[in-house]
């Protein structure tokens, strides 16, 4: 799998779009890397830059644009509504694809050592890449802002692990340069119908992690022995949040403005039924809400389950109906088009649909019958699965909602749901197929006039095919659990729609055997080919397919059986 690794800089500079224009042209120098999202606020005078690509290339882009933020931007002369250490204030490192949080977390201290040694900017880490547990959270790292930085430079206790420790001519006009590896921080505005930040700031106390100061009955804020503020938790606690209020001239409005700094554990629909919830006992209301920067899928499909649960309805719908409802429900359109393409990070990294996928059936069906050898079985097994798994929610959905089946909404509900997912799979495996194919015609182009090359042909024929095996394996790998659904819906859900539930069953197992022909046909051509880098690799393939098929063969045999007597009953 290729890795991929997002890197989120924000600059400190939201006005001058010259400045703007040339940090974020140094990205466009360094190859394998792409641009995807460039937010400036003016405002907060800070720019949310947001790019994608393998580690080193990311890691090159990051360090560049550090270098020109420093070079375009000095600190002595910024103001700003938002919080800031320096020129570039943070440089997080998010783990996409094929990386772990841990070595992006290496990636950014590597990053960070440069930015120290090569600029002579100071350097804090923070979070999943902190050298100390008190440095992981940001707002301790940056206490006191640019301005403090003048007295905590030259001190023991904020020694920045790179780069100077000193206040000086550079490191005045740079600041320190925060960087770090975290996950999905999604930066996250809610709008209130008024301009009060006293209001706005108040509702930002009740939802943030951190909570609030304390006070006595009296009103005076409680401290502690040691003299620091005591905090209490809001009534709309949530975790993983910060959040700050503010008036944004711009929009004539105040605003909630929150990081979610993990996503898995509080998503933005969370935070906008928090503030809702907290405006409503201030006589405001929420208005929509705005997205700064770019928002993983996967938070826009929750939120439109959730609302969809809400009324009731089912949640086993396309993607891109859930993204709708996300969007209509959480207001996103309220300050401007939305566009989802512009602002998902997946869409944004070029990792949406495939080109097969997003053929016309017609298209697909006539390059299919063309002489091209792929797309093939491969690619059309895992079409039959997708059409499977279609059926299947499909029935799902026209069960949610009907008086007779009450009893049984929920695990119809959820049947739906996970066949979506199973779709999105399989849908996916279309392309992977004949991606794979692809890949091994081209090793057979390799040059072989001596035996080095010979070898290095063979091993990467070798690789290929086990690669192309791997795909259609990870068909048949989840289709029983496609035959079990396609079987239960068949049994529990609408019975208007029973010859559709067997047909589900069909064309599953249609798709089981199918994957499970490619399996073996690709295990055939390893024969010849050099196993000495996996040695046990067609025998423990073949032998998981044949249990696979054998699984998918009794389920089907039973459902089919089942299926054909309550029709005949009809």
């Amino acid at each position: 799998m290729k890795q991929l690794v997002e890197c989120v800089p924000n600059i400190s500079e939201g006005r001058d779009r010259g400045v703007i224009d040339a940090v974020t042209a140094v990205i466009a120098e360094v190859a394998g890397v792409r641009l995807l999202d460039v937010d400036p606020g003016a405002d907060t005078n800070r720019t949310v830059i947001t790019f994608i690509g393998p580690p080193d290339g990311v890691a090159e882009a990051a360090f560049r644009v550090v270098k020109r933020a420093g070079e375009l931007i000095d600190m002595r002369r910024h103001k700003g509504a938002h919080p800031r250490h320096g020129s570039t204030d943070v440089c997080p490192f998010v783990p996409v694809r094929g990386i772990t949080m841990d070595e992006c977390a290496e990636l950014a201290r590597r990053v960070g050592r440069r930015i120290g040694d090569e600029l002579g900017f100071p350097v804090y880490l923070y979070e999943a890449a902190a050298t100390r547990a008190e440095r992981r959270n940001l707002a301790y790292v940056r206490k006191g802002e640019y301005e403090a930085l003048c007295n905590k430079l030259g001190t023991d206790e904020w020694r920045p692990d790179f780069g100077p420790n000193e206040w000086n001519e550079r490191t005045a006009r740079s600041g320190a340069i925060n960087v770090s590896a975290r996950g999905f921080l999604v930066a996250y505005n809610v709008n209130l119908n008024t301009r009060q930040k006293k209001i706005a700031g108040e509702i930002a106390l009740d939802i943030k992690e951190s909570g609030r100061a304390k006070r006595d009955p009296a009103g005076k804020i409680v401290k502690d022995s040691s003299g620091e503020t005591v905090l209490e938790p809001g009534p709309y606690r949530l975790a993983a949040c910060k959040a700050v209020g503010w008036v944004i001239p711009q929009y004539d409005r105040a605003q909630v403005s929150i990081n979610l700094v993990d996503t898995s554990v509080t998503k933005p629909h969370q935070a906008f039924e928090a503030c809702r919830q907290s405006a409503r006992d201030r006589g405001v209301r929420v208005t929509g809400s705005e997205l700064v920067g770019l928002i993983p899928e996967g938070d826009l499909l929750a939120a439109g389950k959730h609302y969809l649960k809400m009324a009731g309805q089912s949640a086993g719908v396309p993607r891109r109906q859930l993204i709708e409802t996300a969007v209509q429900s959480l207001g996103l359109g309220d300050l401007g088009p939305f566009d989802p393409a512009a602002k998902v990070i997946e869409y944004q990294a070029g990792l949406g649909d495939g080109p097969l996928v997003s053929m016309t059936g017609r298209e697909f069906v006539d390059e299919l019958s063309s002489e091209s050898p792929a797309p093939g079985g491969g690619s059309v097994s895992a079409l039959c699965a997708a059409q499977s798994a279609a059926l299947v929610a499909m029935v799902g959905n026209l069960t949610v909602g009907k008086k007779s089946y009450q009893h049984v909404q929920d695990r119809a509900g959820a049947i739906a749901e996970r066949a979506q997912e199973l779709k999105d799979f399989f849908l996916d495996a279309i392309d992977l197929d004949t991606e794979a194919f692809n890949r091994l015609l081209g090793c057979f182009g390799l040059p072989k006039a001596t035996a080095d090359q010979q070898l290095a042909r063979d091993l990467a024929v070798a690789e290929a095919t086990r690669g192309a095996t791997r795909v259609p394996l990870s068909v048949l790998d989840k289709v029983p659990a496609l035959l079990d659904l396609a079987a239960e819906i068949a049994e529990i859900g609408n019975q208007n729609s029973l010859s559709d539930a067997g047909v589900a069953v069909l064309t599953a197992m249609a798709a089981a055997e199918g994957a499970y022909y490619n399996v073996v046909v690709n295990l055939a051509a390893l024969a010849g080919a050099d196993q000495r880098e996996a040695p046990d690799f067609a025998a423990e393939t073949r032998e998981a397919a044949n249990r696979l098929l054998a699984a998918c063969e009794a389920t089907f045999l039973a459902a089919r059986g089942a299926i054909r007597s309550r029709l005949e009953r009809i």
